[in-house]
């Protein structure tokens, strides 16, 4: 996806997890447990509901830059049995080219209907919550290219 807004803005909204419950459907909360050398998250303890999924666990992150951003599970919750992914993020003549990347293993069986619904909330959540969220940004504070 493509995102009209330069790219050290799109990679402080996704470093901003407590604001995350205001643009992320299903985070309840966020919260940062430990911080790296540059301020930024290293393990975010997430609570969940997502109807079918309600569980809480933790991330461990890796930031290069306002360039890239991966993650993956650093502990379990009941129903996240695994976790790994990214934001890639590439400089575009309209603002920003956003990848998501995501793969997530459950400890409990699903229908393959509900996987494929719950996957498209994940992935919609992830980049069309992101565009909105960073839009609002870059509006309220007058900033662009």
């Amino acid at each position: 996806m493509i995102i009209g807004v330069p790219r050290p803005v799109i990679m402080s909204v996704i470093a901003d997890f407590a604001a995350y419950p205001q643009w992320a459907s299903g985070v309840k909360a966020a919260d940062v447990l430990a911080s790296g050398p540059d301020d930024r998250a290293e393990r975010v303890r997430f609570t969940i509901d997502a109807g079918v999924i309600r569980d809480t666990y933790v991330l461990r992150y890796e930031w290069l830059g306002d360039e890239r951003v991966r993650w993956e599970l650093a502990e379990a919750g009941s129903a996240v049995s695994a976790m790994s992914g990214a934001y890639l993020l590439d400089e575009a003549a309209a603002g920003t080219t956003v990848t998501y990347e995501l793969a997530v293993g459950l400890a409990i069986p699903m229908p393959g209907i509900l996987k494929r619904r719950a996957e498209k909330t994940i992935i919609d959540t992830a980049l069309k919550g992101l565009r909105t969220r960073a839009e609002k940004s870059i509006n309220e504070t007058g900033g662009g290219r």
